[in-house]
């Protein structure tokens, strides 16, 4: 298997929206239309930066291969704003949160596509619940070796950025009493979660050929892990994150995975040992976060020592901040900060509801974050060409 490699950490940024009403808050399956209309005068129809998800009420923006966080925000809000006036013509907005506050997915029509009917007949209930929203990160990789010496890295941290962009509390109308539930709906499919930690580049491969030998996947793109090597991309993607309703927030997450990336890059280049943890702490780490978000404690040790997960995201943001500087990310690092000073997703609307509000007007108040998100967003300088994966 070829590492198309990246010759430095560039980023792609790709956030899952769903298509709310604005007058009933509910996901509605207009995605076909959506995309219909949006795709005329590309080559085959098809828009390059806005696609399909699952279902026919979810879309997804990517980004094209690009330097900064700043030009993914550029990038994603251009393509936002030529959805805009078709969806305004139809009463209809965008929001990107883990899970919708009360649609269900029972009855909600999947996207007519090989792909996803495939999954369906492999997987059956687990897949029918996939009703849930993510944002991933690719980030540039020099070579498979790295990639995957990083990955068994990342997962380390995996927990911080999931905490911050925690935005599942309610399930169905209910409050679930986790600050990302769509962390546990997606970890009943297979070959989710914490990926395995692999010695090498070679061992990556037997793994991947044994899977597809065994009919367990149908190509990489089937391995679902929350951190994983992406061969054809030459990148790094986590995959871990919900749905992130603003795109500074989103920016937060992207500049946190090109930061840590970099980081480790450089630490192989000197020869220095990647930090590790067992698979038992991390998948504790991981359960702690998807529970109690910014609440969280996290076990630091084999002793069972912990500490605050804010504790530990300052520490991160200390740690990785001259890197983000020179990346030119270091503004939105820091958003990180401001997202532990008002609140991630998940508290914001616990807060909401707590005054009065419905789940509808829960709804239509994420469709309203997501447009002064979009407002604010300051026009791009440039566009990349190349869209991401």
């Amino acid at each position: 298997m070829e590492f198309n490699a990246s010759p430095r950490a560039t980023i792609g940024v790709e956030i899952e929206y769903g298509i709310i009403d604005r007058e009933t808050g509910a996901l509605v399956p207009r995605a076909n239309d959506l995309l219909a209309a949006v795709g005329s005068g590309h080559p085959e129809g098809r828009h390059p930066k806005a696609k399909n998800e699952f279902f026919q009420c979810s879309v997804e923006v990517i980004t094209g291969i690009c330097e900064t966080p700043a030009q993914a925000k550029a990038d994603i809000a251009a393509t936002l704003r030529e959805l805009k006036p078709w969806l305004d013509a139809q009463g209809l907005g965008l929001e990107s949160t883990g899970t919708h506050p009360f649609s269900n997915w029972r009855g909600m029509p999947l996207t007519p596509q090989p792909r996803y009917q495939a999954m369906v007949e492999w997987l059956r209930w687990p897949a029918y619940r996939l009703l849930i929203h993510g944002v991933h990160v690719h980030v540039g990789v020099r070579s498979g070796e790295k990639a995957i010496a990083i990955t068994n890295a990342l997962a380390r941290f995996l927990p911080l950025p999931l905490a911050l962009s925690a935005s599942s509390p309610y399930w169905h109308g209910t409050d679930t009493g986790m600050a990302s539930g769509r962390t546990k709906i997606f970890e009943g499919m297979p070959t989710t979660g914490i990926p395995p930690h692999l010695a090498n580049w070679e061992e990556y491969q037997r793994s991947v050929e044994t899977l597809l030998n065994a009919k367990s996947i149908e190509s990489i793109r089937s391995i679902w892990w929350d951190v994983r090597p992406h061969p054809n991309f030459g990148t790094v993607e986590l995959r871990m994150c919900d749905g992130i309703p603003t795109l500074d927030e989103a920016m937060t997450v992207a500049a946190i995975a090109q930061s840590l990336v970099t980081k480790f890059d450089r630490m192989l280049d000197a020869g220095e040992q990647l930090p590790s943890r067992p698979d038992w702490l991390l998948r504790d780490n991981k359960w702690r976060a998807s529970r109690w978000g910014l609440e969280a404690d996290l076990v630091i040790n084999r002793r069972g020592d912990t500490r605050p997960i804010r504790g530990l995201i300052n520490d991160m943001i200390t740690d990785l901040g001259p890197i983000a500087t020179g990346l030119g990310c270091e503004r939105e690092l820091l958003g990180a900060l401001q997202i532990m000073d008002t609140g991630a997703s998940y508290e914001r609307q616990r807060n909401f509801v707590a005054q009065g509000a419905s789940m509808r007007e829960l709804a239509l108040s994420l469709v309203a974050e997501h447009d002064d998100s979009l407002l604010l967003a300051a026009q791009p300088e440039s566009q990349p060409d190349q869209p991401s994966p």
